[in-house]
Formats: structure tokens, sequence, C-alpha cells
């Protein structure tokens, strides 16, 4: 069994991490003076800065990482994705390596030659964004209490319902519409996938949610809207399985995520266990604060050896439904656990919003909840280990 990575995989890793440091680190005062200001999600940034940091990525060459070379990327698979988003998580300048979501796999799995054309090709390139509306008021983890509708008349579907919590929809050039199109049969068989573009008429942004975190998510109202048979992502009825492929990459991705989140806060107490002195003695020299340290540094190495196993067996073409589970749970509980010892360590200076770690809780906290949360993924767990 080796361990090593790929020499490739250490290169891209480290030119990853040159760039957080040249590039994003610089940002962080931005960052957290835009925060302040009541900004989120892609507004913390400023349009001229993301654009000028995707020139820069395009140069170092760290853009479709995981995107076939068919559609224009470098293939390298989802273990070197995870590896980036590990680098890039070390930061909370928000930013991502175009395309900017796991819907890649999605698309991959079910785009016509001409979905392919008009939607797939310019979304891996990162020339076009997207999200993707699954949750609803009433059905948020149960996909089978979806109540959105799409019904057929003629070549055309007309598209009623509800979602919430929504990201990036305001930015979006198109959205993944999860809809019932038999009732009957519900998730096995009866749930379809629609690609919606945006300023299509009875797409309504209804309104932007504040929650706790640097990102605002959307709820999203169809109010008949009508769109032609051509827009049927997949097979009909059959989005489901399309859907969970594409649940399974994010969750892997959320592993490495909090495992870069948690390597930030660990260094910072690291460093400043070093410098504090309380009552004649330093930090790093009370017991205390090195179980913080020593417990910190096993469940990050614990979580990391998750993501890249989990991550090995997708590209491997394993199922990793369970492990995915499995990452999902305790690398986000492992990411607060750390977090909050590094604000305790910090004291009073851990609370404030000139240090970059109530940032980084806020921003974990949310991360227990969407993509599933963590009971819904513990019952998937139990269950799939006491049916056999």
């Amino acid at each position: 069994m080796d361990f090593s990575l790929l020499e490739e995989h250490r290169m891209l890793q480290e030119t990853v991490r040159r760039f957080v440091k040249q590039e994003l680190m610089p940002l962080e005062p931005l960052v957290l003076q835009r925060d302040t200001q009541g900004l989120t999600g892609e507004d913390l940034l400023p349009n001229d800065v993301e654009d000028r940091l995707h020139a820069r990525a395009h140069e170092a060459g760290l853009g479709g990482l995981d995107v076939p070379e068919e559609f224009g990327g470098l293939n390298l698979g989802t273990l070197p994705k995870c590896l980036a988003n590990e680098a890039l998580h070390h930061t909370i300048t928000p930013f991502t390596f175009p395309p900017d979501a796991p819907n890649l796999h999605m698309l991959m799995q079910t785009c016509t030659p001409e979905q392919r054309e008009k939607y797939l090709l310019p979304y891996a390139r990162g020339e076009q964004r997207s999200a993707i509306a699954i949750s609803e008021p009433g059905a948020g983890s149960d996909p089978a209490g979806m109540q959105t509708t799409a019904v057929k008349k003629g070549d055309q579907w007309v598209i009623n319902g509800r979602k919430i919590w929504i990201s990036r929809a305001h930015v979006a050039d198109f959205i993944i519409v999860m809809a019932v199109t038999d009732k009957g049969k519900g998730s096995r068989g009866g749930m379809t996938a629609f690609l919606v573009d945006k300023g299509t008429p009875g797409l309504v942004l209804q309104r932007q949610i504040p929650v706790i975190g640097s990102h605002a998510p959307w709820e999203v109202v169809f109010e008949d809207m009508t769109i032609p048979d051509s827009q049927v992502l997949g097979q009909l009825g059959h989005g489901f399985a399309p859907m969970q492929l594409r649940l399974t990459v994010r969750r892997l991705e959320i592993g490495s995520w909090c495992v870069g989140m948690a390597q930030r806060c660990l260094d910072m107490m690291v460093d400043y266990a070093k410098q504090r002195v309380t009552f004649g003695q330093r930090l790093a020299d009370r017991q205390a604060i090195q179980w913080f340290i020593a417990d910190s540094a096993t469940d990050i190495h614990a979580s990391r050896l998750m993501t890249y196993h989990g991550a090995w067996k997708f590209d491997n073409g394993e199922d990793v439904r369970q492990e995915a589970s499995m990452l999902k749970v305790f690398a986000t509980e492992m990411a607060t656990r750390v977090a909050d010892r590094a604000m305790q360590t910090h004291g009073g200076m851990g609370m404030s919003k000139e240090l970059p770690l109530e940032f980084i809780y806020r921003r974990l906290r949310p991360m227990r909840i969407f993509e599933g949360p963590t009971e819904v993924h513990r019952w998937v767990i139990a269950r799939s280990l006491l049916k056999d």
C-alpha cells in the first residue's frame, strides 16, 4: 500500500500553495473589511479583483483540474482537485479554480451533444457559472418530499414550485432544477433534472437569505416557467442518480475544505502559543494548550487520510457514497473543534474580526447542514451497515 503522491500531484500542490501565498493571502484584510460591512459570498471580493485572480490562475495553469482533456481540462482527477481545495482553504479569501462546482460531473453524465456545446463546454472552460436547485421549504434532506413539478404540454415543460438555500443563484448563467415529473414514482423514476437559463420568464429570484457564514443563499420561485423539451437533462424520470453523483463529489470536496481551514487554525494556534506569555509562562508550555494542539493535529491527520482515500477510490471508479457520508460527518465536526480550540487559545483576539478565526468558525457551522445534515449522514451510514 503506497501512500506517496505522484510527482505531478506534488507539483500541483506546491503551485497552488504558492498561488495562495502570493495572490490570496494578501487579500485577507480586504475580505475581513468587507465582511464587517455586511457583504457576503461573491461580494466579498470586488469584481475586478476576482477577474484578476481568474487571469492569474489561468496563467498558472490551474483551471479545469478535474475536467477531461476532451473538454479542455487537465484530467487530473478528484484526488488532485482535493489537494488543490485543501490549499485554497488555507486562506479565507473566497476563490475557486474554475469550474466552480461539482455540477461538472452531473453534466458529463447526462448532457446531449447539443447541451454539451451550450452548457458543458463553456462551464468546463470557466466561462459560465452554474447552480443547482434541489432543496425546498418542506423537502430539504428528503428529496422524496419534493413538491416542485414539471408538467409536459406538447413539446414544452411547465415548471411550478419553490426552491430554497440555492447558492450562487444570482450569478449563475444556468441552474440545474430538480422537479417531479411523476408523483407516483417520486425519486424512484419520477424525478427529472432540467437546464434553466438565467432570465427565463417565470424564474424568480425571490430573496437572498441571510445566514451565518460567508455566503447568503437564495430562495427561487418558478411561476408557470415554460422551457422546451430540449432542456431535459438526462433521462426523463431518472434525475436522482446523477444528482447523487454530484452530491458525492461535493462531499469529498467539503472534506478537503475542512482540512484546509483546520490546518490554518492549527498553524495559527502553534504560532501564537510560542509567542504568548501569561503569568510568566508561554502558552506552549501549558498542558491544556499542548493537548489542544495534539488533538487538533490528530484530527486533521485522520480527516486528510479519509479525504485522500475517498478521492482515490472515486478516481478508480469505486462506489464511495458511504465514505463520502463518513467524511462529511467527521471532517465538518473535526474542523469545528479545531477552530474552537484555536479561538480559545487566542482568547479575546480569537473572537475579534481582526483575525480570520471567527470568520472560519462562522464559515464552518453551515457545513454541518448543507449537502446533507450530519444526522442524516449518520442514519445513512448506520442503515447501510445494518441492512447486511
